[in-house]
């Protein structure tokens, strides 16, 4: 088994009884227990239960790893290990604090700064996205290939908007002016759930801006190995400023449209 197999085989194993633990959890009453950027960027108390167990499972299985999590201290790697592993607990939280079943546990791992291998499990749904470098991007035992979809004006485009009202204020100018040119719009409230509906199809593509490392590792994958590109404005690398998803043969024109339609790589002061 190659590294990036087994590596794919521990995050998918985690995943999933991380995800077990979200549904449970559900099964009672969630609620916030502090928020971050802002009143509305929330952290329930199962969003830290569920880093403490991905980081539990993982660093018990590879104790020389390192753990960049969306809610808790970063570790760094020890003796000869490579490996950097990138969880978001729930991604889609605010999703999962109303009872909406669009949320997932997101698990990659970063060798030597390449990540290899990438998870995005759903546990409601019970939909597991995964891929590893050179191998494909799967759902389940169907591989995955991006929509065949090469006219902008007939895209489903889906994206995310900031907890910053601020940020969002700019963010609806943009899409006001985009949202006539294309199909239609979705936000469904999980970055990692919408980059994999670009590599399943159910997207021809997809910009938000102001995503974290949490949030892209293992979905970016699951879309560059359905042969797609993720990129950021004007072929920059993909980061919290902006992120731009589509198919090969789509890209260009959707990259295109945004910039006419008033998207830029733009940052601000004290950029959560």
């Amino acid at each position: 088994m190659s590294l990036a197999q087994s590596l794919l085989e521990l995050a998918e194993l985690t995943a999933r009884e991380a995800g077990q633990l979200l549904v449970e959890g559900q099964r009672t009453t969630v609620e916030v227990a502090e928020t971050k950027t802002s009143p509305t960027d929330v952290v329930t108390a199962t969003d830290i239960a569920s880093e403490q167990l991905i980081r539990q499972r993982i660093l018990d299985a590879r104790p020389g790893d390192g753990f960049v999590g969306e809610e808790g201290d970063d570790v760094a790697t020890t003796g000869n290990s490579n490996v950097v592993w990138i969880a978001d607990p729930i991604d889609g939280t605010v999703n999962y604090l109303y009872g909406i079943e669009q949320f997932a546990v997101s698990i990659a791992a970063e060798v030597d700064g390449e990540v290899l291998a990438g998870v995005v499990h759903n546990p409601m749904t019970d939909e597991t996205f995964t891929a590893a470098k050179g191998a494909g991007a799967w759902l389940g035992d169907r591989r995955l290939g991006c929509s065949g979809c090469t006219d902008i004006s007939k895209a489903l485009v889906g994206t995310g908007y900031s907890y910053r009202a601020d940020v969002r204020a700019v963010q609806a100018q943009e899409m006001a002016a985009l949202l006539p040119t294309v199909r239609d719009v979705r936000r469904i409230g999980s970055a990692a759930l919408d980059l994999c509906f670009v590599a399943f199809g159910r997207y021809d593509a997809y910009v938000e801006r102001g995503l974290k490392p949490w949030d892209l590792a293992a979905a970016g994958l699951v879309v560059t190995e359905a042969g797609g590109r993720v990129e950021g404005m004007r072929a920059t690398p993909p980061g919290e400023r902006i992120v731009t998803a589509a198919s090969e043969a789509l890209y260009e024109s959707f990259h295109e449209r945004l910039v006419a339609a008033g998207f830029a790589d733009w940052g601000m002061p004290e950029w959560p």
